[in-house]
């Protein structure tokens, strides 16, 4: 009879499968095939995509935008709006006191990022504020009310008693 063995480095596997799977669609996101540029390697420093949530306050009538941005210092980030775009563009820079190392593990990308969003309808862009607390880079901007979707009562004109007997 055959000798079963225990693998219990399954989760690992999958966690690692995930971060592999997360790091070429970075790769996608982040490489210009139009320029001469090589494409993004995990073990070395080039571009990155830092992950983004943005939404509309439907009740509070703002539009909010986050940015995950550990390691960023806050005067390398820049932000633009033109037109109904906004752009999102810094680095994460690679600093390191000790020029010798043995990496075991190499998670944490660096280099520039960019990312462009389409603002919503209804945002007010000259009134854009932004603020950087613990690493998340938070953007917000008043939306006008009158974009806003509005619910729309459905009436009809025939009574309830009449409904029922029919």
């Amino acid at each position: 009879m055959k000798e079963l063995t225990v693998y219990d480095n399954l989760f690992q596997d999958l966690f690692d499968f995930r971060r592999d799977f997360d790091q070429i669609f970075n790769r996608m996101l982040t490489v210009q095939p139009w320029t001469k540029k090589e494409a993004f390697l995990p073990w070395t420093e080039g571009n990155f995509a830092p992950a983004i949530e943005s939404y509309v306050d439907k009740e509070g009538k703002k539009y909010f935008c986050r940015v995950s941005l550990p390691g960023v210092e806050p005067k390398d980030v820049e932000i633009f709006v033109k037109d109904n775009y906004l752009t999102v563009k810094g680095e994460r820079k690679f600093v390191r006191t000790v020029k010798e190392v043995e990496l075991y593990e190499k998670e944490i990308a660096y280099g520039k990022f960019e990312r462009m969003l389409e603002l919503p309808e209804g945002v007010n862009t000259e009134k854009l504020q932004a603020e950087f607390v613990n690493g998340v880079l938070e953007i917000t901007a008043p939306v006008v009310a009158a974009v806003l979707p509005r619910k729309i009562e459905v009436k009809t004109n025939v009574p309830m008693i009449k409904q029922v007997a029919a």
